[in-house]
């Protein structure tokens, strides 16, 4: 699966659940939301998480909560991206050619 389709296919799973009726700034506090559980799980990776009521997770269960958590942060910011009409492959160009061009010259 490519980014646009996975996009397109977003962008019509929260049309079914009425998500996408929520605004653009909404939607930024969904993906804040999600920062922040990312950030909890590159932390148990990391650090661990030393808290008296949770047991050890396994380096496999870990992983698979970064994975998704990742996945949680990469759609809200797809989602958003739809919300203004920004395909994800523009995204990404765009990020390649800002990065080029700023060190350009540099290597």
């Amino acid at each position: 699966m490519d980014l646009n389709s996975h996009q397109e296919w977003l962008a019509d799973f929260y049309h079914q659940r009425g998500w996408d009726t929520y605004s653009p700034q909404i939607g930024i506090n969904f993906m804040t939301e999600e920062v922040g559980e990312l950030s909890r799980a590159v932390r148990t990776m990391e650090i661990g998480r030393d808290h008296p009521g949770e047991r050890k997770a396994s380096d496999a269960k870990m992983m698979a909560n970064l994975r998704e958590e990742m996945a949680d942060v990469l759609d809200q910011v797809l989602f958003c991206a739809s919300k203004y009409g920004v395909r994800a492959d523009e995204l990404l160009r765009g990020s390649e050619e800002k990065l080029t061009k700023r060190f350009e010259g540099r290597d």
